[in-house]
This record gives C-alpha cells, sequence and structure tokens, in this order.
C-alpha cells in the first residue's frame, strides 16, 4: 500500500512542477540554475520559489559570508557544533555513528536556515599526498559506502538535502581545475564510483557535486558519460547535480549534460556559464529550451522533497544547532575514532594516581584546527584541544607543565582566507571584487603553488634555528616528570585544499624531536593529531603510539578519556600507513601531482591491494588499531545458498579483563582467479561491544555482487565460477579465521 502511495504522490509532485515550470520565463528559469550570490541560487519570487542556500561543509556549517565578497559576514550567531573529519568518523567502522553525525550536521545546516549541505566528502583516497584527504574517508569503496549511506540519510532525516561530493575521481588538488586523468572503465567503476553509486540508491541523496577535474578528457561538470549516461541512465538519479564553485567551463557542453546548478568562486552573477551566455545561445538557437527546463525539474523537485515548496512546506523542520546533545555524540564519536597503533608493555592507560608531574610536549597539543583546511573550515562554537583537556581530567592535584616542543612559524588559525587570497591573486585586484580571467587561471594558480612549496622551503632555517632552544628545554624537561605525553602531527598548513603535501614526513623537525625524546626515556607516549599518514622512522623505538584525526570540539576530552583509561580505544585505520612514501603505488609510477596529465594506471592496485599484492610490509596496516583488552575469534561457520549467497557466522569473545569494542573483517579473495584481481579485498564488517569475558556470535550474508568484478567488454559486474577464500581478520594482516567456498 505504502509504495502505491508513493508513487502516486510522485504523480502528483511531477504533475505540480509540470504547471509550474510552463508559468515561467525563460529569465525566471535561467535565474534558478545559476549563483545568485556566493552560496546561493536564484529565486522566482513571482511564483513563491525561494533561492537554495547552500553551505560548506563536512565538518559542521560553515560562517556566514558577505553575498559578493569571501570575507566572513561577522556574525555573532553562526558558530556550531565542530565535528570529527570524515576521516575521523570512518576509523571508528561504527555505521550508525555515520547517521548520528550526518542526523548533527543536518540539524545544524537546517537550523541555520540552509536547504543543502555540501558533504559528505566520498573521494577515494588514492595517494596519502593527497591536502584534501583528511575530508574523505577511505581508500577502501566498500568501507567508504558503508559509512556514505548513514551519513545521507541522517542529513536528510533533517529536510535539509546532502550533496555528495566530488564526482568523481577528484584525487589530487595540484591543478585540480584542469587536470586530465586517464583512467580505465574497469578501475572507474570498481573503485572510484561504488560509494557515489550507494550514495544515489541506497543513500538517496537528493544532490550531487560534480568535481573540478577531467576524466577521459572532459571536465567532470561537463562530462555526458559521467552525469547522463552513468549518474541518470545507468543509475537513475534523478535529483540535482550541483557544480564544485567554478566547475562549469563551458556554456553550452554543461547545458547539455546533466548539470543543474552551476556555482561560482565570483561575484559576477550575470555573467556565470549558465546565466546570460547560456540565455544568448538559447536566444540564437544553438541549445535548446528544454536543456534549461530538465534542470529546473530536478531543481524544483528537490525542493518538493525539502519541503521548500509544496502541501507540505508547513510542516519542514526546524532544526538546531550547538545543543548538549549533540556535544554528547560528538565526543562518542571522537573517542571511537581514535585509533591506538602501538602499546608495548601496556604503557596506557596512565594511572592519574601514580602521577604527580606531567609533561606535555608538542604545538599540537596547545593548536586549534577547525578554522582552517578550506572548505572544511568552520566557525566553532568551542574546540578543546589536547592540551585543555588533559588538564580538565588531572585537575588541580596533578601539576601540568606545557612546552611548545617545536617551531610552528605563524599562526594557522590566522591566515587569511583561502578563498579571498585565490582570487585576490587570481586577479590582483582588492580580495573579493573579482572579474574573472580564466585564461590565467592555471597560470596563477601554477603560481600560487609554487609559491607555497617556497614558503615550506623557506621555513625550514628559520625553523632549525628556533627548534635548538625549543629542544633542549623539552629533554631537560622529561627528564624531571612522572610522565610524558607528545603531542605532534599535522596541521591545516599540510592538510588543505588546493594543496597537496610535499611529502609524508612530519613538519617542522619533529622526527628529531621525537628520537631525542625516546634516547632520554624510552616511556614518552607518543601521540598524533592530523589528517593523512606521516612516517613514523622512530615506531620501533616507541612504546605506545596514539592517532588521533581531526577530531572535533572534543578532540581534548576524547584524548584524555583514552590516555587514562576512561575509554577504551576501538578505532581502526581506514587507510594504509606506509614505512615510506616510497612504497606507495603513485609514489612508484610518478602519476600523482602532476600538471596537465596524470594516469591510474596502477588500476586498483593503490592501498592494501597494492601493498598485498607487492609483499610490501607497511608502518601500519589498513584495519589496524588495538584495544586495552584483547579479543579471540572461533566457531567459524560458512554456508552456501542456492551456489549465490554465503552465510557465515562466527563468534568474537573479550578475553581480557575490561569491556571493549572489535571490528571483525571480512575479506574475499579469489583462489586461482580467471582475471586479474586483488588479493583480497573487504566486503563486510561488524563491529561489536563486549564486556570482559563475554562472547558474542556473529552472522553476516555475502552477495554474490561481492564476489564480482567489472567485466569491460560486457559493460557489466559478473562473477566468476570456481573456489574463493573468506578471510575475517582483526585487521587485513591480522587475519583470524579463514574458509573456503565454491561459488556454482
Amino acid at each position: 500500500m505504502l509504495k502505491r502511495e508513493e508513487k502516486s504522490n510522485d504523480k502528483k509532485r511531477e504533475k505540480e512542477i509540470e504547471k509550474l515550470l510552463k508559468k515561467m520565463t525563460l529569465d525566471e528559469k535561467i535565474t534558478m540554475i545559476h549563483g545568485a550570490s556566493l552560496f546561493r541560487s536564484g529565486a522566482v519570487e513571482r511564483l513563491e520559489i525561494p533561492s537554495i542556500e547552500t553551505s560548506d561543509g563536512p565538518m559542521g556549517v560553515r560562517a556566514e559570508f558577505m553575498d559578493d565578497r569571501w570575507i566572513p559576514a561577522g556574525n555573532q550567531d553562526d558558530m556550531v557544533s565542530y565535528m570529527p573529519s570524515n576521516s575521523a568518523l570512518a576509523s571508528t567502522w561504527n555505521t550508525e555513528l555515520a547517521y548520528e553525525m550526518g542526523d548533527i550536521l543536518g540539524a545544524e545546516a537546517r537550523g541555520r536556515g540552509k536547504d543543502v549541505i555540501l558533504a559528505p566528502g566520498i573521494n577515494i583516497k588514492r595517494d596519502p599526498l593527497c591536502g584534501r584527504n583528511f575530508e574523505y574517508m577511505s581508500e577502501d569503496p566498500c568501507l567508504t559506502a558503508a559509512f556514505a549511506v548513514p551519513f545521507i540519510q541522517g542529513v536528510q532525516n533533517n529536510d535539509v538535502a546532502a550533496c555528495v561530493k566530488h564526482f568523481a575521481a577528484n584525487v589530487q588538488e595540484k591543478d585540480r581545475s584542469m587536470v586530465n586523468e586517464m583512467i580505465d572503465d574497469r578501475t572507474l567503476y570498481e573503485i572510484y564510483l561504488p560509494a557515489f553509486k550507494a550514495a544515489v540508491q541506497e543513500g538517496g541523496s537528493y544532490s550531487i557535486m560534480g568535481a573540478y577535474n577531467k576524466i577521459n578528457g572532459f571536465h567532470c561538470c561537463e562530462n555526458k558519460r559521467l552525469l547522463d549516461e552513468i549518474l541518470r541512465q545507468e543509475w537513475g538519479f534523478d535529483g540535482v547535480v550541483i557544480s564544485d564553485w567554478g566547475g562549469v567551463h563551458k556554456s553550452k557542453e554543461a547545458a547539455e549534460c546533466s548539470m543543474d546548478l552551476e556555482m561560482s568562486i565570483f561575484p559576477d552573477f550575470d555573467e556565470y556559464k549558465f546565466a546570460n551566455p547560456l540565455k544568448k545561445l538559447i536566444q540564437n538557437g544553438e541549445v535548446s529550451e528544454e536543456t534549461v527546463n530538465a534542470k529546473v525539474r530536478n531543481l524544483l523537485r528537490m525542493m518538493y522533497r525539502l519541503k521548500m515548496i509544496g502541501p507540505k512546506k508547513d510542516s519542514r523542520k526546524a532544526g538546531a544547532y550547538n545543543t548538549q546533545a549533540h556535544r554528547e555524540t560528538i565526543l562518542k564519536t571522537a573517542q571511537e575514532s581514535m585509533v591506538l597503533l602501538k602499546n608495548e608493555d601496556h604503557l596506557l592507560p596512565l594511572d592519574v594516581k601514580k602521577i604527580k608531574k606531567l609533561l606535555v610536549i608538542g604545538a599540537n597539543a596547545a593548536t586549534l584546527h577547525s578554522n582552517g583546511g578550506g572548505s572544511a573550515e568552520i566557525k566553532a562554537l568551542y574546540e578543546i584541544c589536547p592540551l585543555a583537556g588533559i588538564k580538565m581530567y588531572v585537575g588541580g592535584n596533578v601539576k601540568v607543565d606545557y612546552i611548545p616542543g617545536y617551531y610552528v612559524p605563524g599562526k594557522p588559525e590566522m591566515l587569511e582566507n583561502w578563498q579571498a587570497a585565490s582570487v585576490d591573486e587570481e586577479k590582483g585586484i582588492e580580495v573579493g571584487q573579482a572579474v574573472r580571467d580564466e585564461a590565467n587561471e592555471n597560470e596563477n594558480h601554477k603560481k600560487g603553488y609554487n609559491e607555497w612549496i617556497e614558503k615550506l622551503k623557506s621555513q625550514k632555517t628559520e625553523i632549525h634555528e628556533k627548534n635548538k632552544e625549543l629542544f633542549a628545554q623539552a629533554l631537560k624537561a622529561a627528564k624531571d616528570a612522572d610522565a610524558v605525553i607528545f603531542v605532534g602531527g599535522l596541521n591545516h598548513e599540510f592538510d588543505i585544499e588546493g594543496y597537496d603535501r610535499p611529502d609524508m614526513k612530519l613538519p617542522y623537525e619533529q622526527d628529531l624531536l621525537i628520537e631525542a625524546l625516546l634516547e632520554v626515556r624510552k616511556d614518552v607516549i607518543l601521540t598524533f593529531v592530523g589528517g593523512s599518514p606521516v612516517e613514523m622512522p622512530w615506531r620501533n623505538q616507541a612504546k605506545a603510539i596514539l592517532w588521533s584525526y581531526y577530531a572535533g570540539m572534543e578532540t581534548g576530552q576524547a584524548f584524555a578519556n583514552i590516555l587514562f583509561g576512561d575509554v577504551n580505544p576501538s578505532g581502526k585505520l581506514a587507510e594504509t600507513f606506509p614505512s615510506k612514501y616510497e612504497d606507495c603505488a603513485a609514489a612508484k609510477n610518478g602519476q600523482f601531482g602532476k600538471w596537465g596529465e596524470i594516469s591510474l594506471e596502477e588500476g586498483a592496485y593503490f592501498g592494501y591491494r597494492h601493498f598485498d599484492r607487492y609483499r610490501i610490509k607497511p608502518a601500519f596496516c589498513f584495519g589496524h588499531g588495538l584495544s586495552y583488552t584483547e579479543f579471540d575469534y572461533s566457531g567459524f561457520t560458512l554456508k552456501v545458498e542456492k551456489g549465490k549467497d554465503i552465510k557465515l557466522t562466527f563468534s568474537v569473545k573479550n578475553i581480557g579483563k575490561r569491556a571493549g569494542a572489535e571490528t571483525a573483517q571480512i575479506y574475499i579473495a579469489p583462489i586461482a582467479a580467471k582475471e586479474n584481481r586483488p588479493d583480497k579485498e573487504l566486503k563486510a564488517f561488524v563491529k561489536v561491544e563486549l564486556s570482559a569475558g563475554k562472547a558474542k556470535k556473529v552472522s553476516l550474508t555475502l552477495r554474490q555482487k561481492d564476489f564480482s568484478y567489472f567485466d569491460e567488454q560486457l559493460h557489466k559486474f559478473i562473477v566468476d565460477e570456481g573456489d574463493y577464500e573468506i578471510l575475517v581478520g582483526a585487521s587485513c594482516e591480522d587475519i583470524r579465521l579463514r574458509g573456503i567456498v565454491t561459488l556454482n
């Protein structure tokens, strides 16, 4: 009955859309399909069709900007909850938290009066140097899809559209607006498209954002194959496609494909490609008005779904921001996101009762990260840094000394807005008052990029001189403390939109300080905050290593709760941490961070697939993460149902002395594969919480599609008959259970 009612409602909605469309003039239609301010589309007031209010971003609703300038509006009412990055979220391996984080983001966006939130970012992490990796979830399409779907559903529960980005294969920031990525169909369909397909077909995302880059010669925002054939025809998407800001380059090409709403960084709104230039093409008969009609239909359909128009508009949810419930869930997510990489001799957790003098070393202990990184920047209601969290936890009976330990030039939180700077850089005139000059855009990007690299290089002498004194202070103080916690890592000078990292090393000579500290005392607890993997040449000497992505406003409390044992860590890596960058696939083939064109010639073989195939030992593998307790796996059974679906059961038992959570990961490994396939691939996972001594039986089903690969000649996924090994592990290397099934 419900399906009949839904179909009936869909028909009514489509009839209403057609009625509205017939009443609209060409000018009114044109008004709707391009930006009328930096974050708002045009309205048709005569027909009571409102503007679409959009906002970044993935870590919270961004501060308000002036309509025509990349300058903050200066309001005092746009401070919001600072949420964990998508990298942190995926490290929880808890899809229930994905829904809850999406729900918070949607509620806060609606509470701020937004219609579309530009999130989540679900691009695959091909290379650890990509400057925007902190916004993304994983190197693995299965894990990314599993988190994208509930996140989207959580957002849209609040009558706000998720805008999944960046479609597709946005794998580097260098030359991001012009780089041409050569990708074969098998790689595209197996690696870079599955999460987007799941976002559309399972998550029901109301909108999707076209990427900056080109794929096989065509910009993603003008790519008929990507937007028409794959997104619309193959996947059945009937929502809105929004360009990345400045992603449309040609009016005719973009108009004649399924691009619906053009947004950009420039304030010359009437000269957008979908504004006067498109109107002239229609008037000259070069483009059909029906192309605009199709775009308006999609926009109106999304408005109906969001209750912006139509019979239900009076029942649209109001949303809320900065609630206590939001903060509590953000804290829980931050705690589950942190990954205990190493813990020899059970150095952690610390016993606060045995500590009278605690030394905290490292600039990241006292650094705030919320207002940096590009589109992910927000104006946080508050942010608790690790140092504050530690002090809040231990109270006045423990003397906490803090030494920066290493020198960080400037103050990242005071840097000029990156979009304002980019406009100014391209135009050479007052920030925000831009007239676009596309002929010079890429050259100016190159110039700015090279200046950034030179800036990092020029800082090295200054850093070295400053660090001499800071190192000496840290080493002297470390000898006299009951416990020493180092907090280092990255910041948004390196994890930043528009730039890729120059290397995978810790900046600011942190490696030298860490090595010296470990010589002074072997029990230094090493902790890190960052958005992507770093080399750890001292890891064999270290006893305890705790990793945190940008974990949001409650980062400091989460740090303290884990360090002192109130919370048992349960995070696991959603990406591989290589020993050194040279071990990575793109480092070996040289197809990353180039201007002009790159070939994704490694196919599926990056991340753990690459390390498996070439028998390279990473520093810490995909899926790795320790606990303060231990888990045992047993009782593995496999049952093939009708030669297709595989029912598998096993038990996980907490054999330690404290409660904890374990994520069991299921990989499929073809035996004697007919085609070249990865050694193993993640296909399912489950996170179980167990009290000390308790066990839980896990039941999962692997579908036939989980065994498939993409056949380019047939242009579809197929499954080969034969034997497959099913692996159950605590990580991709720590395999606990094995079984073989035969598919007929």
